[in-house]
């Protein structure tokens, strides 16, 4: 959820460290902090070098910290050091304090935001942390679930802890067993701590070098011919290189300004393979709209075209990729779907198209259920995980149940090389592009599009449909960019309606089949950013104790695209409209007795009824983003929210 930036190179690092935190505020965070390795040769070149005074001793704290040791003594005669500077709240209290960074001089260091787990937000509870003879500063990502456990026997063995945090456990743990040779260091640690972790680390003896390690917490490493990077995510240094590697995981790296090491647990170097990442620099920035969700928001034509395009070929889905023949199809039995927030809703609206249009039954799990349950599957289920970073923490633990028990996996993701595409059996890439808003949009699209494409390759593998309903399909799929951009040019309507109801304090949606999967989605975009209590039903279930919630003002979005079940969901709108609701619908071109009931109505176009989700999602996108704008909130900072949920 935090975020990482480290940098050693030809420049001054502490401008760079700053840019990078500023590139992943959209993870969340409650305070940041840099670290900035001084005195040796590294260092001696640095520009810009200046002293700067402690402002508001509140909310700031900067502090020098030495290696203590002879044997860390520059060529110059400096004793190497590491500066630290933290800041509670937004990162330009950091800024300000260090001139955005001009004053903080060195070539080599390591930046945090914290979003606060162990310990209240505080200046003392943020990264960096150092060990008690300040001679190591850490950054962290993930929870060390064994920390109190190893807090209690440091204390007893004379170490002294001055925050509540976990990470300043293995601040101590690594003051603790260095002797000289980091490497073998942070290997004695790994063997110690249990949870998820990613780790960034200095060493003040040892100026000019970075050290980094993971454990089911996203990292990546980059290259350039300035200098290197650590980063937990990709726009942090797209800025600089797009030369990157996604570290595996239990692997330590080395990084110095000119080389790259990685060496496993046991302490042996070994190869690993760089890759280029394709995303445009402008793609991460917001190209002049107010906020980045409404960018990506209108980036949704062009996310699922990029997403569909390359995989049908004259009427026919191509999934090759998934290195699945036909013939693996057909045996496909079952579909277990697992994932979190938004991702899940994509799930529930697969179970509805794949048993449809394949007749494969598919059972929907939230991820942080299904590796507590001990599920029962049968010989020849595939296991589909989705997730927008690859990198989700409860979707990745299972993932690796299920592949424990012997099921293939497939994962739809949209990050090329997380943890997730790397140690799925099959990947589907989702071409979305960087999404940086905390609350998800193309991203969502695209996974709808990937599952759409999935149900119809299973449904021609299985004979459940023919060449010529196949060729009806991909056209169809192939029309839905134009028609979410038709949608978008209506937004004035929706933002003219969202602003009356901006200080709603419930909103409830309702849907039937494929409408009630979109009306959860619709539910969890409103409840993110506007922090109104929102939620949605199975429209049918309206009796069976949800009606009694309803009560004169309040608005019901009844979503209906289904023409098998449109009646049914007018009923229920009347049965809410009676109670005093105000009545929001939503569905397609044509249904215009909708009008006989909604006090007001947003149309979609036609579409062939099992992609209604890609159109009804986006209307509702839009509202939960003009009513959160009329409520004067910070759209792509929600409270207590991150991009990536990467501890449980």
């Amino acid at each position: 959820m935090c975020g990482i930036v480290g940098f050693t190179g030809r420049h001054q690092a502490a401008p760079i460290l700053l840019d990078g935190l500023e590139k992943l505020e959209y993870r969340g965070y409650d305070s940041a902090g840099i670290a900035v390795a001084q005195g040796g040769a590294a260092a001696s070149g640095a520009e810009g070098a200046g002293a700067a005074s402690v402002r508001g001793a509140q909310s700031v704290s900067r502090q020098t910290v030495g290696a203590g040791q002879p044997k860390g003594v520059s060529e110059g005669g400096t004793e190497p050091s590491i500066e630290i500077v933290k800041a509670k709240g937004r990162l330009k209290v950091l800024r300000e304090m260090t001139d955005d960074g001009r004053s903080v001089p060195g070539t080599c260091g390591i930046g945090h935001t914290r979003w606060a787990t162990h310990g209240e937000p505080s200046v003392v509870n943020s990264h960096p942390h150092y060990a008690k003879n300040k001679r190591v500063a850490v950054v962290h990502n993930g929870i060390i679930e064994n920390y109190q456990e190893i807090r209690d026997r440091l204390t007893k063995e004379g170490f002294s802890f001055i925050s509540a945090t976990d990470t300043e456990t293995v601040a101590h743990l690594l003051d603790k067993y260095y002797a000289g040779n980091p490497i073998e260091a942070i290997s004695r640690v790994m063997f110690r701590v249990r949870g998820s972790y990613a780790l960034g680390i200095l060493f003040a003896d040892r100026p000019g070098e970075i050290y980094a390690v993971r454990k089911d917490s996203p990292l990546i490493v980059g290259r350039s011919d300035q200098g290197n990077f650590i980063a937990s995510d990709v726009p942090a240094i797209l800025r600089y290189t797009r030369d990157v590697c996604f570290i595996p995981n239990l692997e330590i790296v080395k990084l110095t300004d000119r080389e790259i090491h990685f060496y496993n647990v046991d302490q042996e170097e070994v190869e690993e393979t760089f890759s280029q990442v394709n995303w445009d620099t402008e793609a991460a920035e917001k190209g002049g709209f107010a906020h980045f969700m409404l960018k990506e928001i209108y980036e949704q034509p062009k996310a699922v075209r990029d997403t569909v395009s390359p995989r049908i070929s004259e009427g026919h889905v191509n999934l090759e990729e998934l290195g699945m023949s036909q013939e693996d199809l057909a045996k496909v039995s079952r579909i277990q779907m697992v994932a979190c927030g938004s991702a899940y809703h994509v799930c529930m609206t697969a179970k509805y198209m794949v048993e449809q249009t394949a007749r494969v039954p598919v059972d929907v799990d939230l991820a942080s259920e299904f590796r507590y349950r001990n599920p029962v599957m049968e010989k020849d289920t595939l296991v589909v995980v989705v997730s927008q970073s690859g990198e989700t923490a409860d979707s990745l633990a299972a993932l690796r149940e299920a592949k424990k028990l012997g099921y293939r996996v497939l994962g739809i993701v949209n990050v090329v090389g997380s943890s997730i595409a790397r140690e799925a059996d099959s990947v589907f890439y989702t071409w979305a592009g960087p999404e940086i808003s905390v609350a998800t949009t193309k991203a969502y699209s695209t996974q709808l599009a990937a599952v759409y494409l999935l149900a119809i390759g299973l449904g021609r593998a299985k004979g459940m449909i023919d060449g010529a309903a196949e060729e009806e399909m991909t056209a169809e799929l192939l029309r839905l960019p134009e028609k979410i951009e038709r949608i978008l040019e209506e937004k004035e309507r929706i933002q003219w309606f969202a602003n009356k109801f901006s200080h709603s304090k419930d909103i409830f949606f309702i849907g039937r089949g494929l409408d009630y999967a979109s009306s959860l989605e619709g539910s969890l975009k409103l409840k993110e950013i506007s922090y109104i209590h929102s939620e949605a039903y199975a429209a049918g279930e309206l009796k069976h104790g949800t009606i009694s919630l309803i009560e004169d003002g309040i608005l019901v979005v009844g979503v209906a695209t289904q023409k098998s079940l449109f009646e049914k969901l007018i009923s229920n709108m009347v049965e809410v409209k009676s109670r005093g609701a105000y009545v929001l619908g939503v569905t397609s071109y044509g249904n215009y007795s909708m009008e006989d009931v909604a006090n007001y109505t947003i149309y979609v176009p036609k579409t062939m009824e099992c992609f209604a989700a890609s159109l009804t999602v986006v209307p509702l996108q839009l509202l939960a983003y003009y009513v959160a704008l009329g409520k004067g909130l910070d759209v792509d900072k929600p409270r207590n929210l991150a991009k990536s949920v990467t501890v449980e």
